[in-house]
């Protein structure tokens, strides 16, 4: 615990990605194998359980400290941490578990935590922040809320990884996707020579991701060099059979196994060792397009679904790469060469899987005007993609672009505040805002980023003035102030006291130019919102 802690606390101290590449590789170097093993999972955005919640952890701080509940919170809001707040309240501790190693830590004593009832839970949290430093219990508090960011990502933990083993980060990142469990065989396994035999896993190769498009089309060069495609608005997924058996990966490396049954009997007549990177759609057969993503929704959190959901909301996957086939790792072959044998792959399979068509427009122009269609296509825009490209690892900029139609905007009025969390957790950034309907304002939206520091720090003083009633951490505030917000797509929705949902709203701007009575009415969203 105590060499992962001072290593926690290095990376919270920086910006540095070279440095906190650096100290990561150094600390594996440095630590027992199981312990780097779980410094590898934890950092790299493993999934760790929820062991207290941020009431119990007052509690307890408050029983250890005898502080008031206010001064608790209080400090909280100063130092914008709720773990951070707790160890540095807390009297220091004695030290006498903090040569216990993280292993010990991740595989006995949390677990064990989380079965304890809670009033023996307080007590042992408190008995281990009495033996612990400060950064020490800083760092059990983030592992017990299980929000352990530090400004690490995966693909720094990757490139960290490639330092202290010496190999190639994409072959770091093959061997680390998937169910990759933290152990030290694992950890040895990832530092092994290339045998030339990754693909041959259950492990998804790492995801090949599109960087949006910027410039202006044109300057991409001759039309003919690009595939273009629609950008699918569904599951980002790698359709795979191994040993005679299907698995379906998201691109967040979830097993999705038994969700989507027709798929996986689909996949069944592929080769053996065939890999299809693509896109599950929630799919409207009389149509033939996709239905829209709240639709595919139903269907994503169903472990095992029933007949009635398999009939009304069927799926379809719509393949677009080949990255393997007859056990042949494709990834290095032109992207030309992929399609040819993806199509040819696919003339004789089930119509649940799809070749995503190319867009056949001869030049820039027409294929502007094609990408008008996208939203009649329940599509985000297109896809352009060098046909000579392999595919990468990551988001490489130069060969994937995304090219992603305007999004919708509304204006609407602010009607509610909320503090922000982290460096902005004093300043009120969460805000929800409203539209018209026959006379009231209606919630719509709630939208966290999009203004600078500058507005940010004006609008929070402006709330603090004018605010109308509280709700808890919620302010009502007056209706004064009117923001454009963008979103991404619209749907009628039950769960919503307006009916609609907007999917990814953010603030565009603050419209300084208009009136309240200027912002939109719940009406007009409406007739945008598609069933």
């Amino acid at each position: 615990m105590r060499r992962f802690a001072a290593l926690y606390a290095q990376l919270d101290r920086t910006a540095s990605t070279l440095a906190k590449r650096e100290a990561i590789a150094a600390y594996l170097h440095d630590a027992p194998p199981a312990d780097a093993a779980w410094a590898v999972y934890v950092l790299g955005g493993g999934k760790l359980r929820r062991l207290a919640t941020a009431t119990e952890l007052r509690t307890a701080a408050q029983a250890a400290t005898g502080y008031a509940e206010w001064l608790i919170d209080a400090s909280y809001q100063h130092v914008g941490d709720l773990a951070e707040a707790i160890a540095l309240l807390l009297p220091p501790g004695d030290g006498t578990l903090a040569n216990t190693s993280l292993q010990v830590w991740m595989e006995d004593w949390l677990p064990a935590l989380g079965k304890l009832d809670p009033p023996m839970r307080l007590a042992q949290l408190q008995m281990w922040w009495q033996a612990l430093a400060p950064e020490q219990v800083f760092l059990l508090n983030k592992l017990l809320t299980g929000a352990l960011r530090v400004g690490v990502s995966q693909r720094l933990v990757v490139q960290a990884l490639a330092l202290w083993s010496q190999l190639p980060t994409d072959l770091i990142a093959h061997r680390l996707s998937g169910d990759w469990q933290p152990h030290a065989a694992a950890l040895s396994a990832l530092a092994e020579p290339d045998s030339g035999a990754e693909h041959l896993t259950d492990r998804p190769y790492p995801f090949y991701l599109a960087s949006p498009l910027e410039q202006a089309v044109e300057t991409l060069g001759d039309r003919n060099d690009w595939l273009a495609e629609w950008k699918w608005d569904g599951i980002r997924a790698q359709l795979m059979r191994r040993g005679g058996e299907a698995r379906l990966w998201s691109r967040g490396e979830e097993r999705l196994d038994g969700r989507f049954p027709e798929l996986e009997i689909a996949a069944a007549a592929l080769p053996s060792d065939a890999v299809l990177d693509g896109e599950i759609l929630a799919w409207n057969a009389a149509g033939h397009l996709p239905r829209a993503f709240t639709a595919l929704q139903k269907r994503i959190g169903k472990l095992k679904p029933g007949a009635k959901l398999l009939a009304d909301t069927p799926v379809r996957f719509m393949a677009y790469d080949l990255l393997e086939h007859d056990g042949e790792d494709l990834r290095q072959k032109p992207l030309r060469e992929r399609r040819e044998r993806l199509a040819e792959l696919l003339r004789e399979m089930s119509p649940a899987l799809m070749l995503s068509p190319a867009l056949p427009a001869t030049d820039w122009p027409a294929l502007a005007a094609e990408r008008e269609q996208s939203r009649a296509r329940q599509t985000e825009g297109l896809m352009l993609k060098k046909l000579d490209s392999p595919y990468r690892v990551g988001r490489k900029r130069g060969d994937w672009w995304k090219w992603k139609i305007d999004p919708y905007t509304l204006d609407a009025v602010l009607i509610y505040a909320q503090l922000g969390h982290g460096r902005r957790a004093g300043l009120y950034t969460d805000y929800t805002f409203g539209v018209w309907d026959r006379g009231h304002l209606v919630p719509v939206a709630k939208a966290y980023s999009g203004l600078d520091d500058a507005e940010i720090a004006t609008l929070d003083q402006w709330i603090r003035g004018h605010t109308l009633e509280r709700f808890g951490p919620v302010r009502s505030v007056e209706p004064v102030h009117v923001f454009e917000l963008a979103y991404e797509a619209i749907q009628r929705s039950s769960r919503h006291k307006s009916g609609v949902a907007v999917r990814f709203p953010r603030i565009l701007r603050w419209r300084t130019d208009l009136a309240i009575r200027d912002a939109d009415k719940l009406d007009d969203l409406r007739r945008l919102a598609m069933d």
